[in-house]
């Protein structure tokens, strides 16, 4: 073998063989520690605590993020699931109200639909329990304490848990447990 062949194959040997070395070394430095999830920023860790106070704990901790994403903030936002989370929770209303009492009339149903989806009262209150305001992403010139980022906030976490899941039902169930289990009852954590 010619030196410059040699050093070739010395080279090329040493290309190969580093990287393995590298994934080698990663695996027994990290197998000795516990992979349980640490957050690393403030935005991460307040999406943690948001699924403790919420008892729920995403496979996509993406659908969460984009849930606490202000359309003011990124293209990639919340007003979709905020819609769907919307519609789950009048849906969730009437089906518990109709099977309370199913001879409810529709005024008195609807009149239930709106209480507990009205920005101002209940859906901002539930949303300020959670510290919503602290933990949605907004723009420098949005100011997230207002009631319709923070309402369509809180009703985005039962949009991207229903996706989550792949059930309606569940985020149905989320949302009494954080809401406080009645119509226009919030519960206080």
């Amino acid at each position: 073998m010619h030196f410059r062949e040699f050093v070739s194959f010395v080279f090329l040997a040493f290309a190969i063989y580093s990287p393995f070395q590298v994934l080698v070394q990663a695996h027994s430095t990290n197998s000795r520690y516990d992979h349980t999830f640490e957050p690393s920023s403030p935005f991460l860790a307040a999406l943690k605590t948001l699924q403790e106070q919420i008892d729920y704990k995403f496979e996509s901790i993406s659908l969460l993020r984009r849930a606490m994403t202000h359309p003011s903030y990124s293209e990639e936002n919340n007003r979709a699931l905020s819609v769907l989370g919307a519609s789950l929770i009048e849906t969730s209303v009437a089906l518990r109200s109709l099977g309370k009492d199913i001879d409810i009339s529709a005024k008195d149903l609807n009149r239930q639909i709106s209480e507990i989806s009205k920005v101002e009262s209940s859906c901002f209150i539930d949303g300020m329990r959670l510290g919503l305001e602290k933990v949605v992403r907004v723009s420098p010139k949005t100011n997230s304490s207002t009631p319709a980022v923070v309402c369509g906030a809180f009703r985005a976490i039962f949009g991207a848990i229903a996706i989550d899941v792949g059930k309606s039902d569940d985020a149905g169930g989320i949302f009494w447990t954080v809401h406080g289990g009645d119509v226009g009852r919030a519960l206080a954590l």
